[in-house]
């Protein structure tokens, strides 16, 4: 059986660092009353002139690196953003283009936060389909472009950054056992769609537009359908909660880690945070952690890694993951 190994992982914060206290300056509220509520303490902000591609190579060159691989290896290209750095063409291109990379194909996708997710799967699927041996999965953002800097409820919870990985095509047993994507599992309820939204677009206003949200209600979806969604890749390979080494969140609020492990009966020791330093970004929020964990050797070859994510839409996955 054919899998998808993740092979290299890679990341890229913005150099500038934006505390709780320089945001205080700017808006009505305080490190306590952000980090209670969030347990974030700090996020990256990308500089003028700095786009989502150029996070997006950063983060792939440091994954292609990792890996041990040449660029021109790669078949397949696949960016999850919310913050494109155009219109069209897709930011996936500009990726390809500064990789130096003439041949296969690129595109992006939106999920918003679960963008990754969604990216991930689509080239598991390529690569078990036989069409693609080496692909690159990217998620980065630069959502500091899209927020109300006057919403105290909005600003002070994402931050920029992008994160990669490397895909190989290896042969499996079709087991558990296997090195690589075990499954994955992708879920939207348009209902929602306006609890956790940008109020502007090309079509509706021609304007970007910033950052909408309902938070009580996000939260609560999102610790229901997280919680769901794990159990699902769970119960799809015949595991426990138990047999997972690691869980991957979505970074985008301590709170909801903690009640979705709370929920599954899972140790808080074995999920990996990252929301303290990096606050919510976005698609690029799972990549982001699972590079950290594995740089600084949680992650090991041989564990099983659960990712899982939930966004605007809303949309929600997981991923069963042996790396």
């Amino acid at each position: 059986m054919r899998r998808s190994q993740i092979v290299g992982c890679g990341a890229y914060l913005p150099a500038r660092v934006v505390t709780n206290a320089e945001l205080a300056t700017r808006v009505d509220t305080s490190d306590e009353w952000i980090v209670e509520r969030s347990g974030i303490h700090q996020r990256h902000v990308a500089a003028e002139g700095e786009l989502t591609s150029d996070l997006a190579t950063a983060a792939a060159r440091s994954a292609i690196a990792h890996a041990g691989i040449d660029a021109e290896e790669i078949d397949l290209i696949v960016l999850a953003t919310a913050t494109p750095d155009r219109t069209f063409p897709a930011t996936a291109t500009r990726v390809q283009a500064a990789l130096g990379l003439h041949k296969g194909f690129a595109f992006d996708v939106q999920a918003v936060c679960s963008g990754f997710l969604y990216a991930l799967t689509v080239a598991d699927n390529f690569i078990r389909s036989g069409q693609v041996k080496t692909a690159l999965v990217i998620g980065a953002e630069t959502f500091s472009r899209i927020l109300d800097w006057n919403d105290r409820t909005t600003c002070v919870l994402f931050g920029d950054g992008a994160g990669a990985v490397v895909l190989r095509a290896v042969d499996g047993e079709g087991t558990t056992a296997d090195r690589g994507i075990l499954s994955t599992h992708l879920h939207s309820d348009g209902r929602h769609h306006d609890l956790l939204y940008v109020d502007g677009g090309a079509s509706s206003s021609s304007l970007v537009g910033h950052v909408r949200m309902e938070g009580r209600e996000v939260f609560r979806h999102a610790v229901v359908n997280l919680a769901a969604v794990v159990q699902e890749a769970l119960a799809a390979n015949n595991l426990t909660a138990a047999d997972i080494d690691w869980v991957v969140p979505h970074q985008a609020n301590r709170r909801i880690i903690e009640g979705t492990a709370r929920k599954l009966g899972f140790p808080m020791e074995r999920m990996v945070v990252t929301v303290g330093q990096h606050a919510n970004t976005s698609a690029a929020s799972v990549p982001l952690a699972l590079a950290q964990a594995v740089a600084d050797g949680r992650i090991r070859p041989g564990q099983l890694v659960l990712l899982e994510a939930m966004g605007g839409g809303f949309t929600w996955g997981s991923a069963l993951v042996r790396m």
